[in-house]
């Protein structure tokens, strides 16, 4: 399993880049939406991929913001789980 570094992350994460930030040894990123019920339907699609996946983020959510936090947490590190999962969230959010 590949472990990112935060050299190494953003060209894993291809034109998903921009979305996403290294922060805190995980990546990171923060998605608004224009109401409560729309972001919890975002984390809603987002928790169906991760549980496919087997694969869960961290995060928060407040009204319309959801921020979430990827990391494997039994490698200490990012890794391939990582960015497969923050590709396929950052499809999600652009397909709402």
């Amino acid at each position: 399993m590949t472990h990112y570094t935060p050299e190494t992350v953003f060209d894993a994460l291809g034109d998903c880049a921009v979305r996403w930030q290294w922060k805190a040894n995980a990546l990171y990123a923060e998605f608004c939406f224009s109401d409560f019920a729309t972001a919890f339907a975002f984390m809603t699609k987002v928790a169906e991929v991760a549980e496919k996946m087997n694969h869960h983020p961290d995060w928060e959510n407040s009204y319309n913001r959801v921020a979430i936090s990827l990391r494997t947490h039994d490698q200490n590190a990012v890794t391939d789980l990582d960015i497969a999962l923050a590709i396929e969230i950052s499809v999600l959010y652009t397909t709402l």
